[in-house]
């Protein structure tokens, strides 16, 4: 059992650099981008090449990882291609440097799913809600840390150089990777039969829709656009960077209440429908605010979103999926939320060009609504509201 719980620990310690590697230029990078003057048309799509690639990918790696239950070679190439991914920004600091980087960044997080079902193999099955609380909380962290990196470094490194930081992180990710060592092996009998009468699960696809909303909202907005009207407001770099560090904290804090005991004062369903509200109301009020100070404030709500709501939504995909098919679910659900990271940065960046920002995250607003609406009806018919 010790040994089981050091080698979780590593994994944890792969997973805190591979999204430090990830997400150290993410506060500026739509600033930045804007700064060379590229329009938000094509800021939208660089910033959904990163979910593309992720799309194309993540289901044929969560099958081959069922077949092989080879995770590490997945762990090992996704922390290789985290720190890859900035060498070419390092070189080419333009927007197709950044396109083609944040390609290959998708391909790395296209290997998330080998991190989140090796990590859960180290737990039995009581323990898989606290498993994935865990793990999403300290990807959290790392993200969060890496904010605060790039909002203390940014004025005196620029972009290049900030995107070193992201080369040498996952570059100690890929080491750690290498000697990383596997759980007792889950022994089943892996039949593509069964597979696929698991990838149509009606719940497994009803909250991998519902993760493509969290997930595309979070992208078009708190990683991107939002820090545009904040610079479009006049805030500098440092504010910018506060601003992120304001929402993957309360990320982390409510990923850890995600872990506690505190997250039975409500119903998951509960939960989910306030979440999901709340991200609606963020997007309503965001692009009308005149303050940059407001913004900060605002911020918790997409923490709040990304720390307890994607854990849910998470966990609920893919609590009735049995062990021979973990993997391939997982892909599957990654892969249809990476849809939401794929259209809806898209979207935001025609409709601001076409009309207005306000329209623009108006629409998410609706969305988010949708999703609400959609998990009552849904709770309703499976009585988990009462």
């Amino acid at each position: 059992m010790r040994t089981a719980k050091k080698k979780s620990y590593l994994l944890l310690s792969i997973v805190f650099f591979f999204w430090y590697a990830q997400y150290v230029y993410i506060p500026y990078q739509t600033p930045y981008l804007a700064t060379i003057n590229l329009s938000t048309n094509f800021i939208g799509i660089i910033v959904s090449a990163y979910g593309v690639s992720q799309l194309l990918l993540r289901l044929p790696v969560g099958i081959l990882a069922n077949v092989k239950e080879k995770h590490k070679i997945f762990i090992v190439l996704g922390s290789f291609l985290a720190g890859f991914a900035s060498i070419i920004r390092v070189i080419e600091p333009d927007g197709l440097g950044f396109l083609i980087g944040n390609i290959i960044s998708g391909f790395a997080s296209a290997m998330w799913i080998s991190f989140m079902v090796l990590f859960l193999g180290f737990y039995p099955k009581n323990r898989k809600s606290y498993a994935t609380s865990l793990i999403i909380m300290v990807n959290n962290i790392g993200i969060f840390l890496a904010f605060l990196s790039s909002t203390l470094l940014f004025d005196y490194l620029g972009m290049r150089l900030i995107c070193v930081l992201s080369c040498l992180s996952g570059s100690i990710a890929f080491i750690l990777a290498i000697r990383l060592k596997y759980p007792e092996k889950i022994q089943h009998d892996f039949s593509y039969h069964n597979l696929f009468s698991v990838l149509t699960n009606p719940k497994l696809l009803f909250f991998s829709l519902l993760a493509l909303i969290q997930q595309g909202i979070q992208m078009s907005t708190t990683m991107s656009f939002t820090n545009q009207i904040m610079s479009n407001l006049g805030a500098n770099a440092t504010m910018i960077g506060i601003s992120s560090m304001v929402y993957m904290l309360s990320s982390v804090l409510f990923a850890k209440l995600g872990a506690s005991k505190w997250i039975n004062k409500l119903s998951i369903s509960t939960w989910i429908i306030v979440s999901f509200i709340l991200l609606a109301l963020y997007c309503l009020l965001i692009p009308k605010v005149t303050s940059s100070y407001m913004i900060l404030l605002l911020q918790v709500i997409p923490g709040m979103g990304t720390g307890i709501l994607f854990s849910f939504l998470t966990f609920e995909a893919i609590a009735d999926i049995p062990a021979y098919a973990r993997s391939a679910a997982m892909g599957l659900f990654q892969a249809i939320y990476a849809v939401g990271m794929t259209l809806f940065p898209i979207m935001v960046g025609y409709v601001s060009l076409q009309f207005s920002m306000i329209q623009a995250y108006f629409i998410l607003a609706l969305i988010a609504f949708f999703a609400a609406g959609l998990y009552v009806v849904y709770s309703l018919k499976n009585n988990k509201i009462g």
